[in-house]
């Protein structure tokens, strides 16, 4: 800890990715970012290796929780997960699929045991994770299940994208886009509208949180004259919502809701499958944007792009959205904190 204050933990997503790249780089700036204190999960031997690859003069040095303030000034502290094969810059292996997931499952478990404030996760390779049997869609669901199981009961993940132009969650996530219709229900908007609500409230400190909510269809359904899905389910659920004392509205035409004036009527915008939320968010802040896992009984943050297997061990990925994530989660842990 650094002064009394608990670490962020930060996995090191696939190894062979910009995971080990940026969480270097981060660390390097923590003074002149005023970055909060993080513990990386993951195999000090892969950071050792990328360093010199990258030419930073950086020590990596093993640590737990509980030391964390005794390390972080002068090293990387590391809780070590060896990957148990070498890793190679740019290359993904299955072999690496075991210790991506370890570190996964000990951030979660160190963040529900109150030793850590909170997660923050580099990026995973889903192809690589499936190759090894990995059950999951994602890092979402992935989180999800840890949690329900150290919980018990179930837990509903939301996912949002957030950046300083615009926070935006799609109701449904990793489909197909031919599936999204069957897959949209009036309990679905419903329940995922109520967890953001709660979120935004409990974790970023906005009080009475506006929701804007997209039609699925062009124009909102036109009427019914562009499908029926905007009427029969979507406006349902934001009645329902109103009746709740959720400040949710529409059905609004998707084109329509990003540009400037917009986005200062709402908080958040909530969009009905994947792309619909996650093009405007990416356009509007793709270097400092965050992907933030709401619903869970813990703080979830992750940089809102990829592994970048071709940047890897190049010297020119970008930190900027690890930096982001990191920030996020820390504001979110103390905005928690004053909300109890």
């Amino acid at each position: 800890m650094t002064n009394g204050v608990l670490p962020l933990a930060l996995s090191q997503g696939d190894p062979a990715g910009i995971g080990p790249d940026i969480a270097l780089q981060a660390w390097l700036k923590r003074d002149e970012l005023a970055l909060p204190p993080f513990l990386y999960i993951g195999d000090p031997e892969v950071l050792k290796v990328r360093a010199r690859q990258l030419e930073l003069e950086i020590a990596v040095e093993a640590s737990d929780a509980a030391h964390v303030s005794g390390v972080f000034a002068r090293a990387l502290p590391v809780l070590p997960i060896p990957t148990g094969v070498d890793v190679l810059a740019g290359k993904p292996h299955v072999a690496n699929a075991r210790g991506t997931i370890a570190a996964i499952e000990t951030a979660v478990a160190l963040c529900l045991a109150g030793d850590v404030r909170a997660v923050v996760t580099n990026p995973i390779a889903k192809s690589v994770l499936y190759e090894a049997g990995f059950g999951f869609p994602g890092h979402t669901e992935f989180l999800a299940d840890l949690a329900a199981r150290a919980k018990g009961g179930s837990v509903m993940p939301v996912m949002m994208l957030a950046g300083p132009k615009l926070k935006a969650v799609p109701v449904t996530i990793h489909i197909p886009l031919k599936d999204v219709p069957g897959a949209l229900t009036e309990d679905l908007i419903v329940d995922t509208c109520r967890i953001v609500a709660k979120d935004l409230a409990d974790r970023f400190g906005i009080a009475s949180p506006r929701l804007a909510i997209a039609g699925l269809n062009p124009h909102a359904g036109e009427n019914g004259a562009i499908g029926h899905e905007d009427d029969d389910i979507i406006h349902p659920a934001i009645r329902r919502l109103r009746d709740d004392g959720i400040d949710g509205f529409g059905p609004l035409p998707a084109d329509t809701m990003f540009h400037d004036d917009a986005r200062s009527r709402y908080d958040v915008a909530i969009c009905m499958y994947h792309d619909q939320a996650l093009i405007p968010a990416k356009a509007l802040g793709f270097d400092d944007s965050v992907n933030v896992t709401l619903g869970l009984p813990l703080i979830r943050t992750s940089p809102d792009h990829g592994t970048a297997f071709g940047l890897a061990g190049s010297g020119f990925a970008k930190e900027t959205s690890l930096v982001a994530a990191l920030r996020m989660a820390d504001r979110m842990a103390q905005d928690k904190d004053t909300s109890h």
